[in-house]
């Protein structure tokens, strides 16, 4: 693998990783978002007699993703940096026929695959050439067939500090000595993203903000409490303008345009 020593692996914390995200209501709804959207934008049921879709979970980690993909019947690869990420990820998938995992970094993936659906989650903020990992995806999706990019906001990251007084902070840039271990190491500008998706041999068919109030409620009690009733609202106004910019991670659905 030749992936950059600023890229993050978590292999470090590869144990707790499941539980730290996806055992909180911000890692269920950034994936229940993430999972509609996709939904509303490619047809993602099983339906006898078509063909499974071919789908390239890039930097998947532990395979929440890939798992839901699984279930409705489609052909997953599973990659990512973290081999320990991986090891989770395999024992949580065991009995899948139509999974395979490839311990590799995004930039180092084989281009004579490709795929009908690319999905990257999370995944840009944590490297260091993002721009260099998109064309990359980009060139891994078949024409006509669909990529999906989500990211850690920027824009939200600020807006979110400022609500929550963080004032030193963001007059630091929002950088700190001991950061973190699951602060993103570079958060990411909506607006650069999507031009760099004008670079790409792609259209863009939707943008969503994930997570847009969830993070803002005053009274926390009710992420949980009323979790469906914010879920869908926040499924309802996280691809209207102007909340998609608040959203904690951005979303990008494009779709691969004939080679000519």
């Amino acid at each position: 693998m030749k992936n950059s020593k600023l890229d993050r692996s978590f292999n470090d914390i590869a144990g707790k990783f499941q539980t730290n995200i996806y055992g909180s209501t911000k890692g269920r709804l950034r994936h229940d978002m993430l999972m509609a959207y996709l939904q509303q934008n490619i047809d993602l049921s099983k339906v006898e007699n078509i063909k499974s879709l071919k789908v390239l979970d890039a930097g998947g980690g532990t395979g929440m993703m890939t798992e839901t993909l699984l279930k409705l019947g489609h052909k997953v690869t599973l990659t990512d940096i973290s081999d320990q990420a991986l090891e989770v990820a395999s024992n949580n998938l065991k009995g899948y026929d139509d999974l395979s995992i490839l311990h590799t970094d995004i930039l180092s993936l084989d281009e004579s695959e490709q795929y009908d659906l690319v999905i990257c989650h999370a995944v840009l903020e944590w490297v260091e050439k993002p721009k260099e990992v998109l064309r990359k995806l980009a060139n891994l999706v078949k024409p006509e067939g669909v990529m999906s990019v989500s990211f850690f906001n920027q824009d939200a990251q600020l807006f979110g500090n400022m609500c929550y007084g963080n004032f030193d902070y963001v007059e630091q840039g929002m950088q700190v000595k001991n950061r973190v271990r699951l602060t993103p190491n570079n958060p990411l500008k909506p607006k650069e993203v999507l031009a760099y998706f004008t670079e790409l041999p792609v259209t863009i068919v939707h943008k969503a903000g994930i997570r847009c109030f969830h993070d803002y409620l005053r009274d926390l009690d009710k992420q949980q409490t009323l979790y469906e009733e914010l879920k869908s609202l926040e499924i309802k106004y996280g691809a209207q303008e102007p909340y998609l910019w608040l959203g904690k991670y951005f979303q990008v659905i494009a779709k691969k345009k004939l080679q000519s």
